[in-house]
């Protein structure tokens, strides 16, 4: 009895590295939105999915659903690898694609807004399940209309803002970016991509400028006043934490849930994968393409030497405040050292056997 005792022992010993491999090999879920300025999501989630105050949220839950905004945190591709604007086409840029989230793409002048002025500014990016990666922000052009479908040539063609691996504070990402001379309704459009994985964020994030009506056309700052709104649109707020606490049993979960775990809508006849290899480059090129992995700036790059770039290059430790689970080498090295402990128990196992066999030949 004792020996078989032994060989259970040994062979759960065995198994038991299997399935801690196996948690291991499984991708974390790494969840996030922007919260200033608020995006379209977060903003909706904040007034409650079951009983939006705006007329803009309304219209959004009534497209997609409440279920979409308890997972405010959940918009993205899981495999994008910096392929954004190959995989979400026109007019879907704030669902990514995805139609859950279809309700985020409705054209209206009266979204809930942030307020936002030139210059330097302090941006803050929710994230509930944070991993390393860049992020990358986007503003619309002079002459945005924002009762049109979102195009991705409504974007300025480089970002105005980007980082990699910012510091997080108080369950934020927070970093620092210039933000260029505008007026009246514009769009922040951010795309966070992860470093370890080819899984990108998305979030459309609508803000008032100085100098301009709440719910008219973006202007330069050098240009009309653009017309005042008829009502004003709401002042976007971001959900609490007590709020996010108390939700939590009601989000969807797993990747499941993600339009983008299959490439986006498909409408571009692109399919998921990664693009030379790469993961990264949510940072470089132009609006929306990023397949090249680039970080460099160019032309256009309002934030140039950034501080954000300072933050990034935190030490290990601070470093370490941005990322949860291994690299991507960690699952090979798990599956490894659990596969040469398996064969030690195997081994074990069929020598407490065969001492048990001989045990019982000699009575």
């Amino acid at each position: 009895m004792t020996a078989r005792r032994t060989a259970a022992a040994v062979t759960a010993l065995g198994f038991a590295p299997l399935a801690l491999a196996g948690l291991a090999a499984a991708p974390a879920a790494a969840h996030g939105s922007m919260t200033d300025p608020v995006s379209r999501v977060a903003a909706c989630y904040a007034e409650g999915p079951e009983a939006p105050r705006s007329a803009a949220c309304k219209a959004a839950v009534a497209a997609s659903g409440p279920q979409a905004f308890y997972d405010w945190n959940a918009v993205s591709i899981a495999n994008a690898a910096g392929r954004h604007k190959a995989l979400i086409p026109d007019g879907k840029l704030c669902s990514a694609g995805n139609s859950k989230y279809r309700g985020l793409d409705l054209a209206r002048r009266d979204w809930p807004a942030s307020r936002m002025s030139a210059g330097r500014h302090t941006f803050r990016y929710k994230g509930t399940a944070p991993h390393r990666g860049s992020f990358a922000l986007y503003v619309t052009k002079d002459g945005y209309d924002p009762s049109k479908p979102l195009k991705w040539s409504d974007l300025e063609a480089k970002p105005f803002a980007r980082v990699t691996d910012p510091r997080m504070r108080g369950g934020d990402y927070v970093f620092t970016g210039t933000v260029p001379r505008k007026s009246g309704r514009h769009l922040v459009y951010s795309v966070w991509q992860r470093s370890d994985s080819p899984e990108a964020f998305y979030t459309c994030s609508d803000v008032v400028f100085a100098g301009g009506g709440g719910g008219g056309t973006g202007g330069g700052g050098g240009g009309k006043q653009s017309p005042a709104p008829t009502p004003a649109a709401p002042t976007a707020s971001a959900p609490t934490d007590d709020r996010i606490e108390k939700d939590a049993g009601k989000t969807g979960g797993g990747h499941g849930t993600h339009g983008g775990s299959t490439g986006g809508t498909g409408t571009t006849g692109t399919t998921g994968g990664t693009s030379g290899g790469t993961t990264g480059g949510a940072t470089g090129g132009t609006a929306g393409d990023t397949s090249g992995g680039t970080t460099g700036g160019g032309a256009g790059d309002a934030a140039g030497g950034n501080e954000p770039a300072a933050d990034g290059s935190a030490s290990p430790l601070d470093r370490g405040l941005a990322e949860t689970g291994g690299g991507s080498a960690t699952p090979l090295i798990a599956v490894s050292g659990a596969g040469a402990l398996a064969v030690g128990a195997a081994v074990l196992f069929a020598s407490v056997r065969r001492r048990a066999g001989g045990g019982r030949h000699g009575r």
